[in-house]
C-alpha cells in the first residue's frame, strides 16, 4: 500500500514539474526566437501622467523625481506626481523645488496611494498613466515608445524593467532573475499573442481603464496590486503589450535579508491570487486563452523553489543509482530530460551579457538564496493587509 502511494505521489510530482517545464520552455522560445512588435516616435503626443508612489524612501526619491522630470518626452505632454507617504518635511520641500507635483498621503499601501493620485488627476485630461517605483529611472525614449504603443491601440503596456545595480552577489543574481522573468512572463507571452504580466512598475495604462481598476475594493486592500491588475485586464479580455526596448532601470535587492522579505510579499501575492480565481466575481470571467494562461502561471512554483526541487530530485536519482533502489517514478531518463529542459529554459532566457566570471561566482551563492526562499515560505501570513516595504538606497 505504501509503495503504491509513493509511486502515485512521485508520478503526480513529475507530471506537474514536466508540464510546467514544457510550458516555460515554450515561453522561453517565444521570447528569444519570435520577434515582437516594434515601437518608435509618433508625431502625435498623448498626455501622460507619471505616478511615483513612495513610502519612507527619502534617500532615493529626490534623485528619481529629478531624473523623471528631465525625461526626453515633450515637457508639455507629461507630468510627474510623487505620492509621498510618510516622507520627511525636508524631502517634501526638495521635491517641490525640483519641481514635481507632490501629493502627501498616509496610506501605507501602494494601491491606495496610486488610487489617491488617480483621484487627484481625474479632471486633468490625461490619456495615459505610467506607474514607477521610487527607485525607477526611465531610459531615453521610454515614454515615446509607450505613446506609440497607445497610438497602435494598446490600453496596457509593460516596459522592460532592468537592473540599475549589480554591485553585490545578491543584486547580480536578482538582476539575472529579473531578465529571466522578463523573457518567460513578459516578452515570451506577448510575442506569442498572449498577455504580458505586469511587474508592478514601469507599466502604463489607459487613464480611464486604470482608474476603473483602482476603484475596486479588491485592489485597494491588496498588497499584490500588480497581480490584481493582471486579473482585471484578463477579465476585460485586454492584452498587455510588452515593449522590449522601452527600458526602466530598477534597483535590485542587495542582501539576503531584503531578498527574503521581498519574496515573502511575492509568495503571499501568488497564494492569494490562486484563491482569487475561485471568488464569485471570477465566475463571469471569459474562459479564453488569456484566462487559462494566467491561471496556470499562478500555479507555477517560484524559480528558486523549482531549482530546489530539481536539486532534491537529482540527489534522489544518485541515491537510486548507488543503492540500486527505486525511489522516483517514472524512470531516471524522464526526470533527467525534465531537468535538462528546465536548464535550457533558463540558459536561453539569460542575456549574453551575464555570461561572465562574476556570474559563475555568484551562482555559488544560490544555495543561500534557496534557504532564504524556504524561510520566506515559512513566514507567509494569511490575508495580510499591510504592504511589506523593501528598502531601497542605490542612486547611481
Amino acid at each position: 500500500m505504501f509503495h503504491s502511494i509513493l509511486i502515485l505521489f512521485s508520478l503526480l510530482i513529475f507530471l506537474y514539474v514536466f508540464i510546467s517545464t514544457c510550458y516555460l520552455f515554450i515561453l522561453a522560445l517565444g521570447g528569444t526566437i519570435v520577434k515582437g512588435e516594434q515601437f518608435t516616435v509618433n508625431p502625435v503626443k498623448k498626455k501622460i501622467a507619471v505616478i511615483v508612489p513612495t513610502y519612507k524612501e527619502d534617500h532615493i526619491i529626490p534623485d528619481t523625481a529629478q531624473k523623471a522630470a528631465r525625461h526626453d518626452y515633450p515637457q508639455e505632454f507629461f507630468s510627474i506626481m510623487v505620492v509621498a507617504d510618510d516622507l520627511q518635511p525636508d524631502t517634501i520641500q526638495t521635491l517641490r523645488q525640483i519641481p514635481v507635483e507632490t501629493l502627501e498621503v498616509s496610506e501605507r499601501m501602494k494601491s491606495r496611494s496610486i488610487n489617491r493620485a488617480l483621484e487627484e488627476l481625474s479632471d486633468r485630461s490625461f490619456d495615459i498613466v505610467m506607474i514607477l517605483d521610487a527607485d525607477n529611472i526611465m531610459a531615453d525614449g521610454c515614454l515615446e515608445k509607450v505613446n506609440d504603443a497607445f497610438h497602435n491601440g494598446y490600453k496596457a503596456v509593460q516596459c522592460h524593467r532592468t537592473a540599475k545595480n549589480k554591485h553585490t552577489t545578491v543584486a547580480l543574481l536578482d538582476a539575472i532573475s529579473e531578465e529571466i522573468n522578463i523573457n518567460l512572463f513578459r516578452r515570451g507571452p506577448a510575442n506569442l499573442g498572449l498577455s504580458a504580466a505586469p511587474i508592478g512598475s514601469g507599466m502604463a495604462f489607459d487613464f480611464e481603464l486604470i482608474k476603473e481598476i483602482f476603484s475596486s475594493e479588491e485592489i485597494l486592500n491588496n498588497p499584490g496590486e500588480d497581480r490584481e491588475i493582471d486579473l482585471e485586464l484578463m477579465k476585460r479580455k485586454i492584452k498587455m503589450e510588452f515593449i522590449n526596448d522601452a527600458l526602466v532601470y530598477d534597483e535590485k535587492v542587495s542582501s539576503t535579508e531584503v531578498f527574503e522579505k521581498q519574496r515573502v510579499r511575492w509568495l503571499e501575492a501568488q497564494v492569494n491570487h490562486v484563491k482569487r480565481f475561485f471568488h464569485s466575481d471570477m465566475n463571469k470571467a471569459p474562459k479564453t486563452a488569456l484566462y487559462f494562461n494566467k491561471f496556470f502561471q499562478n500555479l507555477l512554483l517560484p524559480r528558486i523553489l523549482f531549482l530546489l526541487l530539481y536539486t532534491i530530485v537529482f540527489i534522489l536519482l544518485l541515491i537510486q543509482l548507488i543503492l540500486s533502489v527505486r525511489i522516483l517514478y517514472p524512470g531516471p531518463g524522464w526526470w533527467l530530460a525534465s531537468i535538462f529542459l528546465y536548464g535550457m529554459t533558463l540558459l536561453i532566457s539569460i542575456p549574453s551579457i551575464y555570461y561572465s566570471r562574476e556570474t559563475f561566482k555568484a551562482l555559488l551563492h544560490v544555495p543561500v538564496m534557496m534557504l532564504s526562499m524556504v524561510k520566506a515560505l515559512l513566514k507567509i501570513k494569511k490575508n495580510r493587509k499591510e504592504f511589506l516595504h523593501t528598502p531601497k538606497s542605490f542612486t547611481k
